[in-house]
């Protein structure tokens, strides 16, 4: 008789097991392409119950970014090669003191970084704003959540070499920060410095934070979330891990963060903080979450921008 329930006990703990990488490989996927769906983006927090669970079961439709706006100044639309064809918008200033790359977060695209490239341009750089594979203007329908991504950023960052700028700055905001975390750690590029902007410490972290945002429990579903986003894209997800990448940086480095981050906690920017091998400098926004920091504190962004720049 025990026998028949410890038998039945293991496979109902088989099928739950089983039932849960199903899940998570739906998740991983939905996490890492973007859909051709024209619907918003889903807002798990704004979901009924029934409509949580079918997000919990199959995961979150992620509509392909698309660039809804152009820039106001004149600019050159720029194409390279990566894992897929890139595409890049390049603004020119007057007598520029250099370029600055910008690299858009996770579900954005470029013309989400226009009024960044904006406050750069104010302070006399030149600009190129870069699509992400799967993201605008580039081709694919894929996301890493910078790990692919990193090769992007070198191929802008060879570019620039290419047509002869020597005063390159690298900007990136979340997934973007990631990504360039990321491209310094695996590539020979020195630009003169970074900035950027609420990175993730761990993709196990980030993972975790998008359970949490649906309201189910993190473990141990994370862990097949990052192993299935790995393993359907081709890398070992567990080992993502731009706090470490963080040790390869030895430029100069600004680190933005809000202090009310619904994404990225304290301790993750603390850490990536810290192992930041070269001049740094960390600013934090009191009230500002996982958003866009010109929203709020832009004359604080800007000023410690300017000034990082001017000293870098």
């Amino acid at each position: 008789m025990l026998k028949k329930i410890l038998k039945r006990i293991g496979w109902a703990l088989l099928t739950l097991f089983l039932l849960a990488n199903l899940f998570a490989s739906f998740h991983a996927y939905k996490f890492t392409h973007y859909s051709d769906t024209k619907s918003p983006k889903t807002d798990p927090r704004k979901l009924s119950f029934a409509g949580k669970l079918k997000t919990v079961c199959f995961g979150v439709d992620n509509p392909r970014p698309i660039n809804i706006r152009k820039p106001a100044q004149p600019y050159e639309t720029i194409h390279l090669q990566s894992y897929e064809r890139l595409e890049c918008w390049y603004i020119k200033t007057p007598q520029p003191k250099g370029t600055v790359i910008l690299f858009h977060g996770y579900s954005g695209e470029k013309s989400s970084m226009l009024d960044k490239s904006d406050e750069f341009l104010s302070m006399g750089y030149n600009t190129l704003l870069v699509d992400f594979m799967g993201s605008g203007g580039s081709e694919g329908n894929q996301t890493t959540i910078g790990y692919k991504e990193a090769k992007d950023v070198k191929a802008a960052y060879d570019h620039l070499q290419t047509i002869g700028e020597q005063n390159i700055y690298l900007f990136g905001t979340s997934q973007g920060a990631v990504a360039v975390l990321k491209a310094l750690h695996d590539y020979p590029i020195t630009p003169k410095a970074i900035i950027i902007e609420c990175p993730f410490a761990t993709l196990y972290q980030a993972a975790a934070a998008r359970f949490k945002a649906v309201g189910v429990p993190v473990f141990p579903l994370t862990s097949f979330l990052v192993f299935w986003g790995g393993v359907e894209n081709g890398f070992w997800g567990f080992a993502h891990k731009p706090v470490e990448y963080a040790k390869s940086v030895k430029v100069p480095a600004l680190l933005f963060y809000g202090e009310k981050d619904e994404r990225v906690n304290r301790q993750e920017i603390d850490d990536v903080y810290k192992n930041l091998g070269g001049k740094k400098q960390l600013v934090t926004f009191k009230e500002a979450g996982h958003v866009n920091y010109l929203k709020k504190y832009r004359n604080e962004w800007h000023t410690a921008t300017s000034q990082f720049l001017q000293e870098n």
